[in-house]
């Protein structure tokens, strides 16, 4: 199992997938990114990366495409795995499972 499938599965697999309507997932190598939908806190993009303490850093991030900047919504890090649901949940506002 590859480290973006773990996260994705940490998060709630296709449960997360339908509930928050993300799309677009990279594998990173050592993360997972993805966009997601219109939420609360205006973050667009998501990046959980895994770091070399076996926890991950979780960046929430406004993309703007048409200047072509990046601007951080909230960074976490040293997040453990069942940290990432609810860390989700509080910055966007979406639930990852009914």
């Amino acid at each position: 199992m590859t480290t973006a499938n773990q996260i994705l599965s940490q998060l709630g697999g296709n449960k997360f997938l339908a509930m928050t309507g993300a799309h677009t997932l990279i594998n990173t190598g050592s993360g997972l990114t993805m966009k997601l939908r219109s939420n609360k806190s205006k973050a667009n993009y998501l990046k959980i990366t895994l770091n070399e303490m076996d926890t991950y850093t979780v960046e929430f991030q406004k993309v703007n495409y048409s200047k072509f900047t990046v601007n951080d919504v909230a960074v976490f890090e040293n997040v453990y795995c069942d940290q990432l649901q609810k860390i989700f949940t509080s910055i966007t506002g979406m639930y990852t499972k009914l």
